[in-house]
């Protein structure tokens, strides 16, 4: 067998302590895994509204009450009212002269003679009564040419004085509409004959009376 002996060489026998205690040292690596990209930073999302609630508005049909109905107008009827035609002969259309309720308000009596009373225990009275009235005013009445040519029609309420011996003064318009029909209204009633005088207290006296007058125009 054969031996084989080591011997340390001149080097390694004249080599300090300091560099016998270095020592080759071990290189260990390390694998680092690539970190993730930095992102910037992002503004956050955006606030979304909830969306906008739907209105629905319902109406209803109009409910009329008894207090909201509004009674038609009364007007004469044909039997006590005459027809008449009036205007001129150039003007188309005939003319319809409607005559409603007086309209009164009651005022107490202080005796005096002269008063003029606006409401009385007694009506004044046209001779025959409202229908004989319509009807003379029916035949004397007549509608304006010029309110009737311009489609003109209204109501006219005139204001007048029975005496106790039932003439008529004092007469005037106490609300009009046109100024011819007023005129012929205020005209034709000056022409009444003698009324049957208001009463108060058993008495004859003065009383107002405002008779409303409607000129409408009638194919």
């Amino acid at each position: 067998m054969a031996f084989a002996l080591a011997y340390p060489t001149l080097a390694e026998m004249f080599r300090s302590p300091e560099d016998l205690s270095k020592k080759p040292k071990a290189i260990t690596k390390v694998s680092l895994e690539q970190p993730p990209p930095i992102q910037p930073d992002q503004p956050p999302p955006p606030d979304i509204p909830p969306p906008p609630v739907k209105t629905i508005i319902k109406f209803l049909p109009p409910k009329v009450t008894e207090k909201e109905v509004v009674e038609e107008e009364k007007m004469p009827t044909i039997e006590e009212i005459k027809q008449h035609e009036t205007g001129s002969e150039t003007v188309e259309g005939t003319g319809e002269v409607v005559f409603e309720e007086p309209v009164q308000e009651v005022v107490a009596d202080n005796g005096d003679a002269n008063k003029i009373f606006v409401a009385v225990e007694q009506q004044a009275e046209f001779p025959g009564g409202l229908s004989s009235m319509y009807k003379w005013l029916g035949n004397n009445l007549k509608y304006p040419p010029s309110a009737k040519r311009m489609g003109i029609e209204g109501k006219a309420f005139v204001k007048f004085v029975v005496e106790p011996d039932g003439a008529i003064s004092n007469i005037e318009i106490a609300r009009g509409f046109d100024g011819a029909c007023d005129k012929e209204a205020e005209r034709v009633i000056g022409k009444m004959p003698k009324w049957k005088p208001g009463k108060q207290g058993g008495r004859a006296v003065r009383s107002y009376y405002t008779l409303p007058v409607v000129f409408k125009i009638t194919e």
